[in-house]
């Protein structure tokens, strides 16, 4: 089943999409309910909707799972080779910002005070139902669908931030990309490879030129294996989005930097449309437009240690 959150004559609705058209679900469904709903609105074609992010998040973590992906962006950002063996240990991931989650085509702002913005090709399972200290097993069970996920990233902000020690702070915090559709996880079943990991094919391209391929199967753990990790002594809820990191093989541009030595090509810039397809899901496609102007901030005070 696809399921679609859209804008029909000024109405929000959700619905389950049947080739080219959409049927909406009654009012109030959510698009976590659908799967056990029955559509009873008329069908509409897709190109009289303006679709909407599939839902809206309560939280968002955002994995690094692709080997490739590593090796290209370590090499980018400082020239080192290989990847660091800690990276081995765990599929580790960082929280982003739930409420900077647009839609499959909607215009992306450069975020304010960057110059160097980029896209990440992931693809995102989303929660079904509640569960904590989840096996593998268990937490087949606990996704629902997937998603194509873009983690536009300022990569100029978030290299000088995470000099710090924390982060990525600013430079992931204005836009993610989620759609078109929420797939419910049977759909992609016939994908599932004897590793159990989705073999299903990613594409990126800006402006129309393809600068990216990889297949998701590439990744280093499953997706059961992430939701494992990550309800590891918490709770993961229903609507909780765990992407899967970035796809090697021009995944994002960061990486295509590292491999070939410079900004070739270079970061996006208002008027770049960047697509992303997942083979099964479907495609987003998005154009970058000018943002606002950051407010300034004044730098840190060095204040006298003084003490009560």
């Amino acid at each position: 089943m696809r399921i679609a959150t859209y804008e029909y004559e000024g109405r929000r609705q959700c619905g389950v999409v049947e080739g080219t058209v959409v049927r909406a679900l009654p009012d109030g469904t959510s698009p976590l309910d659908a799967i056990d709903v029955r559509p009873v609105g008329e069908a509409v074609p897709l190109s009289d909707v303006r679709l909407l992010a599939p839902l809206q998040p309560p939280t968002v973590r955002d994995f690094v799972t692709f080997e490739e992906h590593v090796e290209g962006v370590r090499r980018s950002v400082d020239g080192a080779a290989g990847v660091p063996e800690r990276w081995y240990a765990a599929p580790t991931f960082y929280f982003t910002n739930p409420y900077a989650v647009y839609g499959p085509h909607d215009d992306i702002p450069m975020p304010p005070g960057s110059a160097v913005l980029d896209f990440e090709l992931e693809v995102a399972a989303v929660i079904g139902r509640e569960g904590r200290d989840l096996t593998p097993e268990q937490a087949r069970e606990h996704i629902i669908g997937y998603t194509v996920f873009n983690d536009w990233s300022a990569r100029d902000l978030q290299s000088a931030e995470m000099q710090v020690g924390l982060g990525p702070c600013k430079g992931k915090d204005t836009a993610t990309t989620l759609g078109p559709y929420l797939v419910t996880a049977d759909e992609l079943e016939p994908y599932r490879d004897a590793d159990g990991f989705l073999r299903l094919a990613l594409t990126a391209e800006v402006n129309g030129e393809v600068v990216g391929e990889d297949l998701l199967s590439n990744m280093s753990w499953t997706f059961e294996e992430m939701v494992a990790y990550a309800s590891r002594g918490t709770w993961v809820r229903p609507g909780d989005v765990l992407g899967s990191g970035t796809c090697g093989n021009g995944g994002c541009l960061a990486e295509l930097w590292g491999v070939r030595g410079r900004q070739d090509r270079p970061p996006l810039k208002p008027g770049d449309t960047v697509t992303l397809t997942v083979e099964g899901i479907g495609s987003v496609s998005n154009t970058v437009v000018a943002g606002a102007d950051p407010v300034p901030v004044p730098v840190a005070r060095r204040r006298p240690r003084e003490r009560p």
